[in-house]
Protein backbone atom coordinates (compact mmCIF):
# COMPACT_ATOMS: atom_id res chain seq x y z
CA UNK A 1 0.00 0.00 0.00
CA UNK A 2 2.63 2.68 0.78
CA UNK A 3 4.43 1.72 -2.70
CA UNK A 4 0.94 2.55 -4.49
CA UNK A 5 1.08 5.84 -2.28
CA UNK A 6 4.73 6.96 -3.12
CA UNK A 7 3.63 6.40 -6.63
CA UNK A 8 0.69 8.34 -6.57
CA UNK A 9 2.86 11.45 -4.91
CA UNK A 10 5.31 10.92 -7.68
CA UNK A 11 2.63 11.37 -10.42
CA UNK A 12 1.05 14.75 -8.86
CA UNK A 13 4.68 15.96 -8.51
CA UNK A 14 5.59 15.02 -12.39
CA UNK A 15 1.96 16.04 -13.48
CA UNK A 16 2.39 19.31 -11.12
CA UNK A 17 5.64 19.77 -12.84
CA UNK A 18 4.69 19.37 -16.25
CA UNK A 19 1.73 22.11 -15.62
CA UNK A 20 4.11 24.68 -14.42
CA UNK A 21 5.44 24.24 -17.90
CA UNK A 22 2.68 25.25 -19.61
CA UNK A 23 2.00 21.95 -20.88
CA UNK A 24 -1.06 21.51 -22.56
CA UNK A 25 -2.96 18.42 -22.85
CA UNK A 26 -2.10 17.60 -25.56
CA UNK A 27 1.58 17.98 -25.39
CA UNK A 28 1.14 15.71 -22.20
CA UNK A 29 -0.44 12.90 -23.92
CA UNK A 30 2.23 13.09 -26.58
CA UNK A 31 4.48 13.14 -23.93
CA UNK A 32 2.91 9.91 -22.51
CA UNK A 33 2.80 8.32 -26.05
CA UNK A 34 6.63 8.54 -26.67
CA UNK A 35 7.69 6.67 -22.93
CA UNK A 36 4.98 4.24 -23.47
CA UNK A 37 6.90 3.34 -27.01
CA UNK A 38 10.36 3.95 -26.02
CA UNK A 39 10.38 1.84 -22.91
CA UNK A 40 6.89 -0.71 -22.85
CA UNK A 41 4.18 -1.16 -20.85
CA UNK A 42 6.26 -3.64 -18.85
CA UNK A 43 9.10 -1.37 -17.85
CA UNK A 44 7.56 1.63 -16.90
CA UNK A 45 7.09 0.21 -13.15
CA UNK A 46 10.22 -0.48 -12.87
CA UNK A 47 11.07 2.95 -13.59
CA UNK A 48 8.87 4.51 -11.42
CA UNK A 49 9.85 1.46 -8.39
CA UNK A 50 13.90 3.17 -9.21
CA UNK A 51 12.72 6.69 -8.76
CA UNK A 52 10.27 6.03 -6.01
CA UNK A 53 13.39 4.57 -4.50
CA UNK A 54 16.03 7.72 -5.38
CA UNK A 55 13.27 10.04 -3.75
CA UNK A 56 12.65 7.84 -0.60
CA UNK A 57 16.37 8.29 -0.06
CA UNK A 58 16.85 12.12 -1.01
CA UNK A 59 14.47 12.30 1.79
CA UNK A 60 15.70 9.86 4.46
CA UNK A 61 19.11 11.98 3.55
CA UNK A 62 17.54 15.49 4.20
CA UNK A 63 15.84 14.23 7.53
CA UNK A 64 18.88 12.65 8.74
CA UNK A 65 21.08 15.70 8.09
CA UNK A 66 18.27 18.02 9.99
CA UNK A 67 18.65 15.32 13.01
CA UNK A 68 22.05 16.04 13.18
CA UNK A 69 21.92 19.70 13.04
CA UNK A 70 18.84 19.35 15.43
CA UNK A 71 21.37 16.95 17.76
CA UNK A 72 24.63 19.22 17.60
CA UNK A 73 22.46 23.16 18.22
CA UNK A 74 21.10 20.86 20.96
CA UNK A 75 24.60 19.79 22.60
CA UNK A 76 26.51 22.97 22.05
CA UNK A 77 23.77 25.67 23.44
CA UNK A 78 24.80 26.50 26.97
CA UNK A 79 22.58 26.06 29.52
CA UNK A 80 22.29 29.39 31.39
Amino acid sequence: MYEINSLNTIGMTILNTLLLLNLGTMEIILIVIVVLLLFGGKKIPELMQGIGKGVRSFKKGLNDVENEIKQDDSTTDPKN
